[in-house]
Order: C-alpha cells, then sequence, then structure tokens
C-alpha cells in the first residue's frame, strides 16, 4: 500500500531543480522482476548503448593529487548498459549484467558530497567508474550492500563530467526483487531499502519518504455523490480520489506520482505484463520538448525525456525507446549479447526501431 512505503525519517532540505529522472520496479506475481527508468536531459549526451563482456578490466584511481597506485580489477559479470557517449570511458548510469541485477544513475544536485579518499585507503574509484565496478563485481543487491562500505567513491573538478557536475544517486535492483538506493551526502555514503521502489532526483532519499506523508489522502476510489442541503451532487467522471495529486515536473512530484500509482495499480501477472506496467507509470512523467524549460542568461534549454529503458531483470531482456520512437520499444535479447566475447556500442538513436505496424487491412475486406 502507498501509506505503508512511508518511514519514520527526519530530515530538514532545501530543494533545488533537477533534471528529471524517474526510475520504478516491481515484482509480478509470477516474481518476475521489472524495472524501468525515464532519462530526462537538455543537453546532446551521445546517449550509447554498450556492451561489456565479462572479463573487462577497469581502472580505479584516486584523485590524482594523493599519487596513489590504481587498481586494476576485471568484471566478473557481463554487463549492457548505457553511458554519455561525449564522456570517456564506460561512465554507466543505466545498465544490467548477466546475473539480472540492475541499476539507474539519476541525478542529485545540490545535496552531492561524495567521499574523500585519504592515502591509507586501499580501495576507491570515481564515480564516472562507479556503475561500471558495482555492476561488473556483484551478482545480487546483498553482496553489493555488503561491498559498499569497504570502498570510497569521489569526484573532483579534474573529472570529465560534461555540461553537468557528476551529482548522482543510483538505484540497485535484482531478480529477488531486493532494491537499494545509494547516496552520497556530506561526505558520507548513504544506503537506504528501495521501499518506495521509485527513484526520481533531489532531495535525498529520505526527504522523499517523508513528503510522501503530505499526500494520505489519495485514494484510487472518489465519492460518487455528496449532499450539499437537500440536493445530491453526484461525480462528473471517475478518478476524483486523486484530487491533490502532483502534475507538474518536479522531483517530488514525479516521486509521489509515481510511487502513488506503483503501489496502487492491478499487480502485473508475468514479465511481459509488468513491462507494460511500468511503461504506464513511466508515461506519467514523460516530458515533451518545451514544456520543461529553464533559462540560463538569454539562453533557454528544455528538459526532455530523451529516452526510456525497461529492464527485465529476471528473463534478461532489455526495452528501449529514443524520444523520436517513444511508442515503439525495440526490444533487446541480452543473453545473446552476454554471450558475446568482445565489447559492442550504438548510439540509442541509431538503433533500429521497428516502424509502426500497419492495420489498414484489418477493416478493408
Amino acid at each position: 500500500m502507498f501509506k505503508a512505503i512511508v518511514a519514520a525519517v527526519s530530515v530538514a532540505a532545501t530543494f533545488n531543480a533537477a533534471l528529471a529522472c524517474t526510475a520504478v520496479d516491481i515484482v509480478a506475481a509470477d516474481s518476475s522482476v521489472i524495472a524501468g527508468r525515464t532519462m530526462e536531459w537538455a543537453f546532446d549526451m551521445q546517449w550509447t548503448l554498450v556492451s561489456l563482456p565479462k572479463g573487462t578490466a577497469l581502472e580505479m584511481t584516486a584523485t590524482a593529487a594523493l599519487k596513489l597506485p590504481p587498481v586494476t580489477v576485471t568484471s566478473k559479470y557481463a554487463i549492457v548498459g548505457i553511458k554519455p557517449g561525449i564522456l570517456p570511458g564506460n561512465t554507466l548510469l543505466e545498465g544490467q549484467n548477466a546475473a539480472g541485477l540492475g541499476m539507474s544513475g539519476n541525478f542529485l544536485p545540490g545535496f552531492t558530497r561524495y567521499q574523500t579518499v585519504t592515502p591509507q585507503d586501499k580501495s576507491y574509484v570515481s564515480i564516472l567508474g562507479f556503475g561500471e565496478w558495482a555492476l561488473g563485481q556483484f551478482a545480487t543487491v546483498a553482496e553489493l550492500r555488503q561491498a559498499l562500505p569497504g570502498i570510497k567513491v569521489w569526484a573532483d573538478d579534474t573529472l570529465k563530467s560534461g555540461p553537468t557536475a557528476p551529482d548522482v544517486h543510483f538505484v540497485f535492483t535484482d531478480k529477488s526483487g531486493a532494491s537499494i538506493v545509494v547516496e552520497f551526502v556530506n561526505g558520507e555514503q548513504r544506503i537506504y531499502d528501495n521501499v518506495a521502489h521509485v527513484l526520481t532526483n533531489s532531495p535525498t532519499y529520505d526527504w522523499h519518504l517523508t513528503n510522501v506523508r503530505n499526500y494520505l489522502n489519495l485514494s484510487t476510489v472518489g465519492p460518487t455523490s455528496v449532499r450539499i442541503g437537500d440536493v445530491n451532487v453526484t461525480e462528473i467522471g471517475q478518478g476524483g480520489g486523486l484530487i491533490g495529486v502532483p502534475g507538474d515536473y518536479t522531483p517530488p512530484s514525479r516521486f509521489v506520482r509515481s510511487a502513488f500509482l506503483r503501489h496502487h495499480a492491478t499487480k502485473p501477472k508475468n514479465a511481459d505484463e509488468a513491462a507494460q506496467f511500468i511503461g504506464h507509470i513511466l508515461n506519467n512523467v514523460d516530458i515533451p520538448i518545451g514544456i520543461a524549460q529553464s533559462k540560463a542568461g538569454n539562453d533557454v534549454v528544455s528538459d526532455y525525456t530523451q529516452w526510456v529503458s525497461i529492464k527485465d531483470l529476471t528473463g534478461n531482456r532489455l526495452m528501449i525507446a529514443d524520444y523520436d520512437h517513444r511508442t515503439t520499444f525495440l526490444t533487446l535479447d541480452l543473453n545473446q549479447i552476454f554471450a558475446q566475447d568482445k565489447p559492442t556500442s550504438v548510439l540509442i538513436t541509431a538503433l533500429p526501431y521497428p516502424k509502426g505496424a500497419d492495420g489498414t487491412k484489418a477493416l478493408v475486406k
């Protein structure tokens, strides 16, 4: 239930506008686990779909000023993920591995401050390599959670991160349905059970859980009629129980809207229904070009949904659509991709999206 996701947490936070990403996951009645997300951005990041085979080497470094030796690890699991192509290396902000661990990185500006690496530390990775490290080394949320306290995650001005500072928090979900949120705040690592099974952007995750308390009046069932004096006033349509649900695109509003839908809609029976379920929820946070704008001097930029991905963590499938093909998802069989022994990549906009099926003959006899 929606009300049950609210934890007793106390936090003071200042709201900052954020690039608008939303992640949602669900466990179907047959135990299939599906996790999806939208990626909103205002800049051309050359989003690239990459496959990294088992055994891919990752060089983990500390900030250059410390002159600590790089530590090279090789991946235990093959990965398919999405990175901004304008950045060097494999800066994964979305992905899943062959063991069924999925990840989505959402921006957390105004609140993120990474850990400080010291000369005594032996295990460290920049935020740009964090996603590849996590997906390459661990099969489950439990394994990852146990390992996280043993590594320092850092960022500084030497990292090439494009037009936006790399202020990110992550949600990890595995094929058991376990899910955690990982944040870096005030130089400390924070790990939360993802009780809402939703992640958006700023403020921090615990703030969002507290904010949900403002919407405990929402209901799937609205009043059919209200008596005012001697007059019986009846409803003019269904859905009245949702009057008051926030409809804007700010992170708090998207969190509340997505959490309510996720916890109240009819539970899907299997993976196919769950993928459609996640798609319908994400439709409620999809942003057309020109709607969510901001100004920097005389320049106006528009945040919009550049792509949407839906991960079948049980069946090793990935469904993806870019802005120009929002209604025609492309499905990838990841088992075939995981079996490769070489890395591959392709721009998301260059994928062979299917054209809409021609149904004319159904009415032409």
